[in-house]
């Protein structure tokens, strides 16, 4: 066995004993974190990815995600160096947020639709936050402040998609998946042959795929559900046992190193574990000017926290997707969600006219987020993915006209 393989593992021993060591010491601090996360996992992330994880399995079995992709397949081979069955993946994503890009991506790999690199490339900038999130819990309940919601979502969004393009380049050797189902007709006959192929394909009566879609969806929350305990009990623990304050120390002192404050250390530390306490760290951070404190939510918002790392590589672990590939991506968004912020602060501030003019469409969000019932918070992701992916279809169906249109005048001058 390789030395360094060595090296990991008894590292690895010795940090999980030495957390034993501290539940021990600290057992009424490991009890409150533990139902904090249970808290969390329970009252947000249960009742808004249960419902979602059931939809995307009745999605793939009844072939309407192959619908898109062929519809998508335009604007995603070009660009981001994906099949068009990606597309459905990226709005799914970015409307529902993390782990929904990486779920959707491993049960595509499942069905072979996609290879490991596009596997990679795809869950590389699909795991975005959701603009639930994005509005209601940072913009209002961290920041107290709903016009900073616009600036956050452009370079949160925004940095994505260029993390998107730039991954494209990625393993750029790598063979891409060839188009699947019906290649002839137009482009509509082709998705609606390809639809009802996938559809006959299955041959399990509804009942079954119900059933099968609770099961998986079930087995994937409760995953996701104890490693946000987890991460919940670690950070309670490095913080009993002054790690984590060490650590603040440091990234306090690169923070001046880099020309900013210091007192947003606190969100880079959190953050770095867990994203909702890194957000509400920026929002509370003291001394600090509004532009540098949205700079760091939009890192962490970015970076996600290595508690949605463990989500996605759970996830994607059987698919033989590599982790560094992901962490690089991760590490990449956040820094260009921050200069984005940075760069675009001046036409999107808060109490600028364009914030105002996007706080008209921010306000039902702000409202349905805060609401408090079950109802209204499952309901969001799945209303804003289908918006999200309508738009992502008429861009790419703009793309597809635009080329036989260009195609067609080429053939005029050649005759």
């Amino acid at each position: 066995m390789p030395t360094y393989r060595v090296l990991v593992a008894f590292s690895a021993a010795w940090i999980f004993i030495s957390l034993i060591v501290a539940m021990l010491a600290y057992p009424e601090s490991v009890l409150a974190a533990a139902l904090k996360g249970v808290g969390i996992w329970w009252d947000v992330l249960f009742p808004a990815l249960f419902p979602f994880f059931i939809i995307a399995e009745l999605l793939l079995s009844f072939g309407i995600v192959q619908f898109f992709g062929t519809l998508l397949d335009p604007m995603m081979r070009p660009l981001f160096r994906v099949p068009g069955i990606g597309g459905f993946v990226m709005a799914m994503g970015f409307a529902s947020g993390y782990p929904i890009g990486a779920r959707l991506t491993s049960q595509l790999w499942d069905q072979r639709l996609v290879n490991r690199v596009e596997s990679e490339r795809l869950v590389a900038f699909t795991s975005t936050s959701d603009p639930i999130f994005l509005i209601g819990a940072v913009a209002v309940g961290f920041f107290h402040n709903l016009e900073i919601a616009p600036i956050l979502a452009v370079s949160h969004y925004g940095a994505g998609v260029i993390i998107g393009l730039l991954m494209r380049f990625h393993a750029p050797h790598a063979a891409l998946t060839p188009p699947v189902g019906a290649q002839e007709g137009s482009i509509l006959r082709r998705a609606l042959r390809n639809m009802h192929d996938t559809r006959i394909a299955q041959q399990r009566p509804i009942g079954d795929m119900l059933r099968d879609a609770a099961i998986n969806a079930l087995r994937m929350i409760f995953v996701i559900g104890g490693l946000v305990v987890f991460f919940s009990v670690m950070i309670e623990l490095l913080t009993r046992t002054n790690l984590l304050p060490l650590l603040g120390r440091f990234i306090a002192a690169l923070l001046a190193v880099c020309g900013l404050p210091s007192e947003l250390s606190d969100a880079f530390i959190n953050g770095l574990f867990e994203v909702t306490l890194g957000a509400k760290s920026a929002g509370d951070a003291h001394g600090v000017d509004l532009m540098h404190k949205a700079m760091a939510a939009a890192f962490v918002l970015s970076w996600a926290g290595l508690s949605v790392h463990a989500q996605i590589v759970s996830l994607m672990s059987h698919t033989g997707m590599r982790y560094a590939p992901f962490l690089i991506a991760r590490f990449l968004h956040g820094m260009l969600a921050s200069v984005l912020v940075c760069v675009l602060w001046d036409s999107l501030r808060p109490e600028s006219a364009t914030a105002h003019l996007w706080l008209r469409w921010l306000a039902p969000v702000d409202a349905a987020f805060w609401g408090g019932s079950w109802g209204s918070y499952a309901a969001m992701p799945i209303s804003s993915g289908l918006t999200c992916l309508a738009a992502t279809v008429a861009l790419s169906l703009a793309i597809h006209g635009l080329k036989h249109m260009l195609g067609r005048t080429r053939g005029r001058k050649q005759d």
